[in-house]
C-alpha cells in the first residue's frame, strides 16, 4: 500500500499554522480541530517546521506559562522528515518506528499535499491484514 491511498480515504486537509502565531493560538487550533500536530508554514504550503502536543508539554515544563505568548517558531521541530505520496507504507512504518514520529507530513514537488499519523499507518496495516483474512479464507472454501 501507498501513502497516496492513506490520503485518498482521509482526505488531504493538513492544519497549518504561521511560525509567528502565539503557542496560545496553536493550542487552540488543536484543540478545535481534535489533532495531535500542526504543520508550521507561512504560506501553506512549504514546511517551516513541525509542532505536537508533546513539543508543547516538553517546553511548558521547560519555560512555564510565559511560553503561551511565545511564537510557535520558537518551538517546532525543524527540519521536518517527510514522505511523498508513492512512499510505500511499510517503509515509512519502519520510519515512524524508529525516529519516534507519530505525524509525518506528505509533501510531492516540494509543496505540503497531507499528512499521516502513526494511526492512519496502522490503521492502513490493519486493513491490508482483514483483506489479506478474507482472501485466505474464500480460498479455502473454494
Amino acid at each position: 500500500m501507498r501513502i497516496s491511498e492513506i490520503l485518498r480515504v482521509k482526505g488531504a486537509d493538513v492544519a497549518t499554522i504561521a511560525p509567528e502565531a502565539s503557542v496560545r493560538r496553536l493550542l487552540g487550533l488543536l484543540a478545535e480541530r481534535n489533532i495531535g500536530a500542526v504543520v508550521v508554514s507561512a504560506d501553506g504550503s512549504t514546511i517551516e517546521g513541525i509542532v505536537s502536543e508533546r513539543d508543547i508539554v516538553r517546553r511548558l515544563n521547560e519555560r512555564g506559562t510565559d511560553l503561551l505568548d511565545a511564537p510557535v517558531s520558537s518551538i517546532m521541530t525543524s527540519p521536518v522528515r517527510t514522505c511523498d505520496p508513492g512512499d510505500a507504507v511499510d517503509g515509512l512504518r519502519g520510519t515512524m518506528t524508529e525516529h519516534r514520529i507519530r505525524h509525518l507530513p506528505v509533501v510531492r514537488d516540494g509543496r505540503l499535499v497531507g499528512i499521516v499519523s502513526i494511526g492512519d499507518v496502522v490503521k492502513s496495516a490493519i486493513a491490508e491484514l482483514e483483506t489479506e483474512r478474507e482472501q485466505l479464507v474464500d480460498y479455502i472454501k473454494r
